[in-house]
């Protein structure tokens, strides 16, 4: 847990650890493989996953132009890392959709 939010302060340094472990939480499985826990940018598959795992069907946002806008803001603020994680991912697809509180 204390490396998913590690990782997640290196963007947000005033993430709440509670709101992190219930993305950990509900990742569950996936973040036992090391390709399931890491999101592709590159990867359009990936990212429609995302919006439809994540935005769509956890927090109820239908407009895709609204996801796909902040998947794609995300990729670009975690473009730096070759490696993305995906709580990470995740946290910032949240945060920027207002939706941290909803989790």
């Amino acid at each position: 847990m204390s490396e998913y939010l590690a990782d997640v302060r290196r963007y947000d340094a005033k993430a709440d650890e509670a709101i992190v472990g219930k993305i950990v939480k509900h990742l569950g499985i996936a973040l036992r493989n090391k390709d399931s826990s890491l999101v592709a940018c590159s990867d359009q598959a990936e990212l429609d996953r995302v919006r439809e795992k994540w935005c769509i069907k956890k927090f109820g946002v239908t407009d895709d132009a609204k996801s796909n806008s902040v998947i794609q803001t995300v990729c670009e603020t975690m473009k730096a890392d070759k490696t993305k994680g995906r709580v990470t991912f995740y946290y910032l697809v949240a945060k920027h959709l207002d939706k941290l509180g909803a989790l």
